[in-house]
C-alpha cells in the first residue's frame, strides 16, 4: 500500500488492511477540504520562500484541476492508497513530478487532517442549521395556522388542561431556538486553524499561520501547537452534543406525532402516501417515518458518549484511535440532516383535527378554567378547587364543557400560553442564538 510515511519497510496485508479500516471510503468526504487546505498552505510556503512563484503556480494550476475532478465526482482513492492525504499527494507528484513532494513541507499528516476536518465540519455545520432553519419556519408557520384550535394537554400520560396546536407546534420551534445554541458553538469550536501545529510540537519553518488562517477564513488559530491536537476529538464531541440536543427535540416531536396519530387521539394525520399499513389488518395507518426519526435521533443520542469513550485516557499528542472519531461522526452528521430534512417535510403535509375536543373523554379538561373563573369572581382558590372538585365527582361537571371550544373562549393572555404564542419573540430567539 502506498504511504506517505513509508520508510522502505512494508506492513503485512493483515496490518496494513486493520489499520486503514474505511479511511478510504470516508475520506472521500475530505477530498476538496484537503485540496482548500493545500493550495493555502502552498501560498503561505511561498510567502517563506519554501517555493518559488514558479513552483507554487504550477501546484496551484494542479490543486484546481484536482478541485475541479472532485467536484465533477471523477475523483477517486485508489484500491492500494490508504487515505485522502496520500492520493492527493502521489496525484501531484505523477503529474508535475518532484515539485509535488514540497506541499507536505511545514505539516504534518495530523494537523493536515485536522484542517480537513474543521472545514469539513464548519460546513456541515451550516448545513444542519439550514435544515433546522427550514424545519424551525415550518413549525412557526403551522403554529400560527392552527393557532385557535384547541387540542387536551396531558400530564402523567393523564388528560390535563387545554393546548393548541399553536402551543404544542411553537414549544418545538422554540426547542430548536435553543438547539442552535450549541450549534452555533460547535461551529466556532470548528473555526479555529490548527495548521502549522504539525505533529503537536510546531517546527523549525518559520511558519506563517495568521496567514493561512486568514486564506482559509478562520475566525482565529488554536495557538498552541499541543492544544491544536488536542482539540481532535473534543471538536467532534462538540457537534455530537449539538446534533443530539436537535436529536432530543425529534425525539419528541416524533413521539408525540405517533401518539396524536393513533385513534386514541385523532389529533392529526397524514396522506396515506406517507404512512404504512398493515400486512393483515386492512384499517392500519401507521406512523413508520417518525418511529425511525424517533428510533434515529436515540441513536445520535449515543453520539457525545461513544465519542468521549474512545478519546478518553489518552494523554496529549496523537494517538491512532482518533481515525475512529469518523467512523461514528460522519454517519451520524449524515442522520442528523435526514432526520431534520424528512420531519420537515412530513409537517408540511400533516392533517390536524379541527374538532379534537369534542370527543367525551375530554369533558374534564376545563376543570381549571371554572376554578380560575370562579377565583377571578372572589372566591378563594383552595374553595374553588375543592366546589369544582365536588362538581367533577357528582357528574354535574359536563355542563361546562360547550363554553369552550376555541382559543378565544379560554382568554389566556400571559406570554406563552395558548392566547399569547409569542411567535415572533420565538423567532428573534432564534436569530439571536445563531448571531450572538
Amino acid at each position: 500500500m502506498s504511504t506517505l510515511w513509508n520508510k522502505g519497510t512494508s506492513a503485512t496485508e493483515v496490518v496494513e488492511k486493520f489499520t486503514v479500516g474505511d479511511d478510504n471510503i470516508l475520506d472521500l468526504q475530505l477530498a476538496k477540504y484537503d485540496v482548500i487546505g493545500s493550495k493555502a498552505h502552498i501560498k503561505m510556503l511561498k510567502s517563506i520562500d519554501l517555493l518559488t512563484s514558479e513552483e507554487e503556480k504550477i501546484l496551484q494550476k494542479e490543486l484546481d484541476q484536482i478541485l475541479s475532478e472532485i467536484e465533477c465526482g471523477y475523483f477517486r482513492i485508489e484500491e492500494n492508497v490508504e487515505d485522502i492525504h496520500s492520493q492527493i499527494e502521489f496525484i501531484l507528484c505523477n503529474r508535475v513530478g518532484d515539485i509535488g513532494k514540497k506541499i507536505h513541507s511545514g505539516r504534518s499528516r495530523n494537523d493536515q487532517v485536522l484542517v480537513d476536518l474543521k472545514l469539513f465540519f464548519r460546513d456541515k455545520v451550516l448545513e444542519i442549521r439550514e435544515s433546522v432553519l427550514e424545519l424551525f419556519n415550518t413549525l412557526q408557520r403551522l403554529s400560527e395556522e392552527h393557532k385557535d384550535i384547541l387540542i387536551a394537554g396531558y400530564t402523567h400520560g393523564q388528560i390535563a388542561m387545554p393546548s393548541s396546536f399553536g402551543l404544542w407546534l411553537g414549544a418545538h420551534a422554540e426547542s430548536l431556538a435553543d438547539d442552535m445554541i450549541l450549534l452555533k458553538a460547535a461551529y466556532k469550536f470548528a473555526n479555529q486553524n490548527p495548521l502549522g501545529s504539525a505533529a503537536g510540537y510546531g517546527n523549525s519553518f518559520p511558519l506563517d499561520r495568521e496567514m493561512t488562517t486568514k486564506l482559509l477564513r478562520f475566525e482565529t488559530m488554536h495557538y498552541n501547537s499541543i492544544e491544536a491536537q488536542m482539540s481532535r476529538g473534543k471538536c467532534e464531541k462538540s457537534l455530537a452534543y449539538a446534533m443530539a440536543s436537535i436529536a432530543s427535540t425529534l425525539n419528541k416531536l416524533a413521539t408525540d406525532c405517533c401518539q396524536y396519530m393513533s385513534q386514541n387521539y385523532g389529533f392529526i394525520s397524514f396522506p396515506d402516501s406517507l404512512t404504512t399499513g398493515s400486512s393483515i389488518m386492512p384499517h392500519k395507518k401507521n406512523p413508520d417515518v417518525w418511529e425511525l426519526v424517533r428510533g434515529k435521533a436515540n441513536r445520535l443520542l449515543s453520539v457525545p458518549n461513544e465519542l468521549a469513550l474512545l478519546c478518553t485516557n489518552m494523554p496529549v499528542g496523537y494517538h491512532r484511535d482518533y481515525q475512529l472519531t469518523k467512523d461514528i461522526i460522519f454517519p451520524a452528521i449524515n442522520t442528523c440532516l435526514d432526520i431534520i430534512r424528512i420531519s420537515t417535510y412530513m409537517l408540511e403535509n400533516i392533517i390536524v383535527n379541527k374538532d379534537c375536543i369534542s370527543d367525551k373523554k375530554y369533558q374534564y379538561l376545563f376543570t381549571v378554567e371554572e376554578v380560575n373563573k370562579l377565583v377571578l369572581e372572589g372566591m378563594p382558590f383552595r374553595e374553588a378547587y375543592i366546589k369544582v372538585g365536588k362538581d367533577v365527582n357528582e357528574g354535574k361537571f359536563s355542563q361546562y364543557v360547550d363554553k369552550y371550544q376555541s382559543v378565544n373562549d379560554l382568554h389566556h393572555t400571559h406570554i406563552g400560553s395558548i392566547g399569547n404564542l409569542a411567535t415572533k419573540e420565538i423567532a428573534r430567539k432564534m436569530k439571536r442564538a445563531w448571531e450572538d
